[in-house]
């Protein structure tokens, strides 16, 4: 097992602590709140001599997204990290990246997208790059941000897949808590050396020249698509193997979902993020009344846990989604539709119903979430009728 120390840092700062002990080769920034002071902290490190890192500042998102496209190709072990609507600028090179097969990792501090203007947290920014071909992992604080970029960097080269870690705006970028971190050579042992010979085509392997980001005419561009798709399939099995590997160095397991008070539970609640902690918080209050309640976190997003989520569902009785975003196309949110797709996959039918909430960095109480339950459980026994499938959570009167 790994030596390790504890450390009082905010998100920002344990997860700049993770691009120094991993010591990318190249990152690309461009400030945007509330990402804006991780690269601040990262520019240290460089300015101090501490990391290797070239690090680029470019004028916009969408050329942060294109430095990061051909340092990849060319070999080099890239970084860059944004926010709201900078995520937003970029996502069509985030299309790029992943058709390309191109290791990147982003780091996605979630922010609320305009308008009205807000910088503070809600998951909008992360909707946009669901279909983008990225895997993208979610993190419940600053701890899990630190190991899900360590992490990341393993699961992008051995998938040959860009990836994004999310972590929520001011919740946790910018609150303070206790980080266990690890010792500098364990990380760089576990992410092992950057060679371009980690990827299959370097551009800079001049043995084996190829071409990167050629025309795909009708008749090709399909099996492209189609070989994209198969290997994402195989994503599942790369980021478990690499789950499995971290917790041998750090002794913290982690699994695609993380469930809470599930074994027996009738009505269950499943959140993403910083509201976890508060969502089982209402869980154990409602426990305490005799109500048999759980909760599920989604860690991996992309691909979508479909299996395990849909073994941990099979004896439900009704199921609280809760989006921190809205898809304003009269269904639901984001997440309330790939849940609705995973259960698909077992015979139970439990209840389901949606709940907006946390938009524009709004603060979610326990009572919410609990209030949320008692909905639930009202619908599901035919006590009270619903015109939609979602509502909203935090409707001021």
């Amino acid at each position: 097992m790994a030596q390790k120390k504890v450390i009082a840092l905010t998100g920002n700062q344990a997860a700049a602590e993770a691009m120094r002990q991993i010591n990318f080769d190249v990152a690309a920034v461009y400030p945007i709140s509330p990402q804006t002071e991780l690269m601040g902290f990262f520019a240290e490190y460089v300015a101090n001599g501490e990391v290797d890192t070239e690090m680029i500042a470019v004028d916009g998102e969408h050329s942060a997204m294109a430095t990061c496209i051909g340092a990849a190709a060319a070999g080099a072990r890239t970084i860059t990290a944004s926010a709201g609507p900078g995520i937003a600028y970029m996502v069509e090179n985030l299309y790029v990246a992943s058709g390309m097969r191109v290791p990147i990792v982003l780091l996605d501090v979630n922010r609320a997208l305009s308008a009205p203007l807000s910088i503070h947290c809600d998951h909008a920014d992360s909707m946009l790059t669901r279909d983008t071909g990225w895997i993208s992992l979610f993190s419940e604080n600053a701890q899990e941000a630190y190991h899900n970029i360590i992490m990341s960097v393993k699961i992008s080269e051995k998938a040959m897949f860009p990836i994004i870690v999310n972590y929520d705006g001011y919740i946790v970028s910018h609150s303070i808590e206790d980080v266990e971190i690890l010792d500098d050579e364990t990380v760089r042992n576990f992410v092992g050396p950057s060679d371009i010979h980690r990827i299959p085509y370097p551009l800079l392997d001049v043995e084996k020249p190829v071409t990167y980001g050629a025309t795909a005419q009708p008749d090709y561009y399909t099996e492209c698509k189609y070989q994209q798709h198969h290997d994402f399939l195989k994503v599942y099995d790369i980021v478990r193997e690499v789950f499995d590997e971290f917790a041998e160095i750090s002794g913290k397991r982690y699994d695609f979902i993380e469930e809470y008070q599930t074994e027996d539970a009738e009505y269950i609640g499943i959140s993403m993020g910083s509201s976890f902690g508060t969502l089982k918080d209402a869980v154990d209050r409602l426990r305490e009344q005799g109500r048999k309640v759980g909760a599920i976190k989604i860690r991996l997003y992309r691909p979508f846990p479909v299996k395990e989520l849909a073994k941990a569902l099979s004896k439900a009785k009704g199921v609280v989604v809760l989006d921190r975003a809205d898809s304003f196309d009269g269904i639901g949110g984001p997440l309330f539709k790939d849940v609705a797709t995973s259960l698909l996959a077992t015979e139970n039918n439990p209840y389901l119903h949606n709940f907006i909430y946390g938009l524009g960095g709004r603060e979610i109480h326990e009572e919410e979430f609990m209030r949320a339950f008692d909905r639930l459980e009202r619908l599901e026994k035919g006590v009270e009728t619903r015109e939609n499938f979602v509502e909203y959570l935090q409707v001021r009167e």
